[in-house]
């Protein structure tokens, strides 16, 4: 017998009519083993009274399997009176076209079947629409070739199947293995494989997971994505059973983390840690692996667009290493190894190659993430002893090659370092590689040239020789100084050494204002200077009423924690200027863009300087490649390039 499906094309099926209608996977066999046999040219065709014949031996048949049941088994015997009446009352002398009816209204679900409205969906039910939902993956994919037990053709049943799928088949089905909603409060989940019904639906089950990772790999619309992640994330506790299904779901997961959407990268990461923290022995080593990898390859290129999703790759990744110390132990060790082994080399061999390994911005965001790492899992005895060796690493990457091109590298060591003194309570002397740069650096100089755009030291590692003679890089230059002295003695405020740790750094401060004859950096350095000296007053104060000794460690620790509840002038100070320094910096993202949409007009120069206007943009070109890094390493020691 064949089947509403068969009878009608999918084409012609409403979408109503395609959701509830069902299919019977046994009868469907043997009606293809049915037409395969009649598509054979060598077989005859059957008589219409043998076929009769056959489907009259069918009921009999029947009838006599209704009788032993009812001798066997008579309380479903009886439960099959109450509930199926037309299963008991079969008439031997139906006719062809009857039956057929009957089949049509046996395979076609009535509304109150429909999976968000069932009390308990069969499996039977599930299995139809996992077979469905393989179909309609099945087009996405482009595969004809693939064996599916339906065929979809409409972009409006597939998005009906797919939008049904991952509204409600979820909740169908943990009422069809009747598993039990967790109770409010608790983190364990409830695994499916629990329920007595698992092995008889096992292979429905992985059919339809194995799919929506296969959806996954498939979609292009980030909306869509999302959409499916949320589900994704619903089903864990079903992938968690099928090992093989889970470590494909997590490959795309990761991939989803890397390169999608911002709100992609977000439920991609909610469903690996869900994942992580109830399987961690299984599958954190090998995630934390893959996703070390893709955070390493999708940093190569750092621009204003992608520094957030960089960023979020640091927090995100150093949220899962401290699911477990150990593990993250043995990955750091080796991954910090293999950044000290590179910087070994470059400066063993000082070459270009060797020395463009260390000077990127693969390497600076690694070094971002350790010590990223480190400061989130801190205070942990495991990770500790690796405090030493990354400062160590950071120290010889700004050291590798001193020069004023690579300052912008240098600022972004030192901030890395800043991070991770803050948070591991480690003195760590970064100051004097800024403070080298205010007496290197000639800010008295005139710029040889004007630039209409701002330097964002954010966003680049090295500096063009161009770049060197606008006024926009001492500008940039002296309020990133500025911007990380503060940050880095707000991290000292509240220490009681604090007013001899900024003794070098006042000396020198009065040592550039007595030098500098720029208005505008002498303000904002004499600002700086000023709120410092304060903190020294306050600091020093404070110590000549304690009744202790600095030897008494325990003593100290109570009297800087004391100190940092209440307060010091830099730390007030610092909080009101970093509220004030975020508005700022997204006011000069606005006005970039603004400055990009202006058409603004073409300076043309006169023909007499068309000689030695050349002659500057030949060096322009020049200065914007690579090929003077080759003499770099000789530059070493020198105060500019």
């Amino acid at each position: 017998m064949c089947h509403l499906f068969l009878c009608r094309k999918l084409e012609d099926l409403s979408v109503d009519e395609f959701m509830l209608s069902g299919f019977d996977s046994d009868e469907e066999d043997a009606c293809e083993d049915e037409e395969s046999t009649q598509q054979k040219g060598n077989m005859k065709k059957p008589a219409p009274q043998k076929t009769s014949d056959k489907k009259q031996g069918k009921a009999s048949e029947h009838k006599d399997h209704l009788s032993a049941l009812k001798s066997k088994d008579p309380e479903f015997y009886e439960f099959l009176q109450e509930n199926d009446q037309k299963l008991l009352n079969f008439d031997d002398s139906d006719s062809l076209e009857d039956e057929d009816e009957e089949e049509r209204m046996y395979h076609r679900l009535p509304s109150q079947l429909e999976v968000s409205h069932l009390k308990e969906p069969t499996a039977k039910l599930i299995r139809d629409i996992t077979q469905a939902f393989k179909a309609a993956v099945a087009t996405t994919k482009g595969d004809s070739e693939e064996l599916c037990r339906y065929t979809i053709s409409d972009s409006a049943v597939f998005n009906s199947l797919v939008l049904f799928c991952i509204k409600d088949m979820h909740a169908a089905l943990n009422k069809m293995l009747k598993l039990k909603a967790p109770e409010q409060g608790q983190k364990k989940l409830i695994l499916p494989s629990s329920s007595p019904r698992w092995q008889k639906n096992q292979i429905d089950i992985k059919m339809y997971v194995a799919g929506v990772v296969q959806l996954l790999s498939s979609l292009t619309q980030a909306t869509v994505i999302a959409a499916v992640l949320r589900h994704a994330n619903q089903m864990v506790p079903y992938y968690l059973c099928l090992p093989k299904q889970c470590r494909h779901l997590l490959k795309s997961l990761i991939k989803h983390w890397s390169t999608g959407e911002e709100t992609v990268r977000v439920l991609a990461f909610l469903a690996l840690s869900k994942i992580c923290r109830h399987k961690q022995e299984i599958y954190l080593n090998s995630v934390l692996k893959q996703m070390y990898i893709a955070y390493v390859k999708n940093c190569k290129f750092t621009s204003p667009n992608t520094l957030p999703m960089i960023n979020f790759m640091q927090r995100t990744l150093a949220e899962m290493y401290s699911l477990d110390t150990q593990v993250s132990y043995q990955h750091a060790f080796i991954y910090i190894r293999q950044l000290a082994i590179h910087l070994r080399n470059a400066i063993n061999l000082k070459k270009k190659v060797t020395y463009q390994s260390v000077y990127n911005w693969q390497y600076v965001h690694c070094l971002y993430l350790w010590c990223r790492v480190l400061s989130t899992i801190y205070p942990s005895e495991v990770l500790e002893p690796l405090i030493y060796p990354l400062c160590q690493v950071i120290i010889g990457c700004i050291k590798l090659v001193p020069i004023s091109r690579y300052y912008p590298l240098r600022l972004h060591c030192v901030r890395a370092i800043t991070l991770l003194s803050a948070n591991t309570k480690t003195y760590v002397p970064a100051l004097p590689f800024l403070l080298e740069i205010l007496q290197r650096e000639d800010f008295n100089k005139k710029p040889g040239r004007m630039s209409i755009k701002p330097i964002n030291f954010a966003v680049i590692l090295k500096l063009s020789k161009t770049n060197l003679q606008e006024k926009a890089y001492k500008d940039g230059l002296v309020e990133q100084l500025y911007d990380l002295i503060l940050e880095y003695f707000h991290t000292q405020a509240c220490s009681i050494g604090f007013p001899e740790l900024a003794l070098p750094t006042i000396v020198q401060l009065k040592a550039f204002l007595k030098e500098c004859k720029v208005a505008n950096y002498c303000k904002q350095m004499r600002q700086l200077l000023e709120k410092i000296q304060e903190n020294c007053i306050y600091i020093t104060g404070r110590r000549q009423k304690a009744a202790f000794g600095v030897a008494d460690v325990t003593a100290v620790a109570a009297w800087e924690k004391q100190v940092a509840e209440e307060g010091t002038p830099l730390t007030k100070y610092y909080s009101q200027w970093k509220k004030l320094r975020e508005k700022e910096i997204q006011l000069e993202i606005s006005g970039k863009e603004r400055m990009e949409d202006l058409n603004l007009p073409e300076i043309k120069r006169k023909k007499a300087e068309e000689k030695k206007a050349n002659k500057e943009f030949k060096g322009l070109f020049e200065s914007d490649s690579d090929d003077d890094d080759d003499d770099l390493f000789k530059s070493k020691g020198k105060a500019s390039c």
